[in-house]
């Protein structure tokens, strides 16, 4: 089959992709915001996958928490609740997804180009790279600057360090991630190969530098893992020490990442040639296709993988949702989520009425 003959995000996995999700009840989201969709990546038997694509602008960053989960899109962050009254009902494909994820709240935050987010203490993070600090996404302002890094001298919307990468612990930010330590506008950029840094976000102290473009920064137990996308390395950190040790290396450009169990699901980005950005980093010549590779974390080993050959190049974030086999999601660029009406026990899906009925009107 040629690759025009193939249908848009046509992928190929290998054969326990299917098994590992359908045995676990397990969903794999990720983010694309060259394609700007979320896909969600289901298993509809032990040997076989099943995707539903969803239109979201830009979509970068998600968070994911007991049934919530936010999306950062170009100008917004959409927040979505799992909806198991309103699944089975879906007007469009009845009794056939265990869970949907219907939108609730939409923030305007502008474009500040959100990267990593995640729920906490205080509500829902946002790693804003454009003003180089953590913020707050709220119904107060557009965002809400908390912290930024000491070397940054100002508050201005200039991606001095291109600050990306968030980890949290007991509901607080621990450590993020940039690819410098500059304070000037785009100042990152020339040694963005050799100067990532991983920062201790209570002390404000980089740990580690010397990075090559580190990303997804993610505390799984006792363990601090960080993907160094220029390099295809995932690395296991000392948080007392900043030393680190290369788990394994993947043939592509690595970002975003989620954990089942003792298994790591990365992101896997294929270079576009035309970039600026991208084209002379170490690992373009060895970035032969996107998808998602899964590493055991005890062995190193890839264990398996999923691999797209059209409509999808670069992905950014990746969420493993537990508990939903096939969950559906509606995105807010067309009116079905609008008739989806959810109560605390039960929802309805209204009926839509045509423009100027007001059955309530006497």
């Amino acid at each position: 089959m040629s690759t025009a003959e193939k249908p848009p995000f046509y992928s190929t996995y290998s054969p326990n992709i299917p098994e590992i999700l359908w045995k676990n009840k397990l969903t794999i989201a990720i983010t694309t915001y060259q394609a700007g969709k979320v896909i969600f990546i289901s298993a509809n038997s032990e040997n076989g996958l099943i995707q539903l694509p969803r239109d979201f602008k830009k979509a970068m960053g998600m968070a994911y928490h007991n049934g919530k989960m936010a999306i950062a899109t170009r100008e917004e962050v959409v927040v979505l609740k799992n909806t198991p009254s309103l699944a089975k009902g879906y007007p469009k494909m009845p009794n056939t997804y265990s869970g949907l994820f219907m939108p609730r709240a939409l923030y305007f935050t502008g474009e500040v180009d959100i990267h990593d987010m995640a729920w906490g203490q205080d509500g829902l993070w946002g790693v804003n790279t454009r003003f180089s600090c953590l913020s707050l996404i709220n119904d107060e302002y557009s965002f809400e600057p908390k912290w930024q890094p000491k070397f940054i001298s100002d508050l201005v919307p200039e991606d001095r360090c291109h600050l990306n990468g968030m980890a949290m612990k007991n509901g607080s930010p621990e450590y993020v991630t940039a690819l410098g330590s500059s304070d000037s506008a785009l100042g990152w950029r020339p040694n963005k190969t050799t100067g990532g840094v991983l920062i201790h976000v209570p002390s404000g102290e980089i740990i580690t530098s010397g990075l090559a473009m580190p990303h997804s920064p993610r505390i799984e137990g006792t363990k601090l893992f960080v993907l160094l996308s220029a390099t295809g390395e995932l690395i296991s950190v000392d948080q007392q020490t900043g030393k680190y040790d290369v788990v394994t290396k993947i043939p592509g450009f690595v970002r975003g990442m989620a954990r089942y169990g003792n298994l790591l699901f990365i992101g896997l980005s294929k270079m576009r040639k035309t970039s600026a950005t991208f084209k002379d980093l170490p690992i373009a010549q060895e970035s032969v296709f996107p998808g998602v590779v899964v590493v055991d974390a005890n062995t190193g080993k890839i264990v398996g993988h999923i691999k797209y050959e059209n409509s999808l190049e670069e992905i950014y974030d990746i969420k493993v949702i537990s508990n939903m086999a096939r969950p559906g999601i509606l995105g807010v660029n067309t009116d079905d989520h609008r008739n989806g009406l959810s109560l605390p026990n039960q929802g309805f899906w209204a009926i839509p009425q045509e423009e100027g009925e007001n059955p309530t009107a006497e």
